[in-house]
């Protein structure tokens, strides 16, 4: 994939970001446009994509991002500049545990690092980028719920065995509850390779829905490219 990634109202350069544009980002962002909102957070924005995308969807609302590899952090506040929308979008440069938001946000999203107590990646960007612990996910809910309004959504998007045994146990001691749940497998009938999390504090029966990317080898399904059409070129 080359450094620069167009989409239909936006650019992104991701030259200087360890973490490149990749399938579950642009999962998230698409599917966090039917969420209500004017003001987001983006945590662990990387290339700053899913913020674009949510300005995109969300004329009305202000994106905040915060990144904590300062060269991403560089690249996302670029990619801010040249977007059309860049009055709305803000970039924090840190770790969203020193994040001090004015007022509470209606939407809260993140793609986090994930692959947790696994063996560490040497390059030590791509370590901090994909490489976490259950300390991590804790510090997480515990931002969300503290910055997440009363009617607000918090949206992220894990891996099937992390959803099941990890996150799902710090929600209820917080009052947290996952209200709808996209099971995503590569193909139809295939078995949930990730899990897209809509979280919130009314306790109401989950939503579950599934999503299949590929058709067959190479063909993207309709759903996926219905889902992705406001934003990529090809569909």
């Amino acid at each position: 994939m080359g450094a620069i990634f167009r989409f239909k109202q936006f650019a992104v350069d991701q030259g200087n970001c360890a973490m490149k544009i990749n399938t579950d980002g642009v999962l998230l962002g698409a599917f966090a446009q039917q969420q209500a909102a004017v003001r987001i957070l983006d945590i662990g924005t990387g290339t700053g994509v899913i913020a674009l995308m949510l300005a995109q969807s969300h004329p009305q609302a202000m994106v905040d991002a915060v990144e904590i590899d300062p060269e991403a952090a560089d690249q996302a506040a670029e990619n801010f500049r040249q977007a059309p929308f860049a009055d709305r979008l803000r970039l924090f440069a840190g770790s969203f545990v020193a994040m001090q938001p004015g007022s509470s946000y209606d939407l809260i999203v993140s793609n986090p690092p994930f692959y947790t107590n696994s063996l560490h990646n040497p390059d030590q960007r791509k370590k901090l980028a994909k490489h976490t612990d259950h300390l991590f996910f804790e510090s997480l809910i515990d931002f969300v719920d503290m910055h997440l309004a009363a009617s607000g959504r918090f949206l992220c998007i894990v891996p099937t065995a992390l959803a099941d045994e990890l996150l799902l146990d710090f929600l209820p001691v917080r009052q947290l509850y996952v209200q709808q749940e996209l099971a995503i497998s590569s193909f139809p009938g295939g078995s949930p390779i990730r899990k897209l999390l809509s979280i919130g504090r009314e306790s109401v029966q989950t939503e579950h829905a599934a999503l299949a990317i590929y058709e067959q080898k190479g063909v993207y399904t309709a759903a996926y490219k219905a889902l992705l059409s406001p934003y990529f070129l090809a569909f």
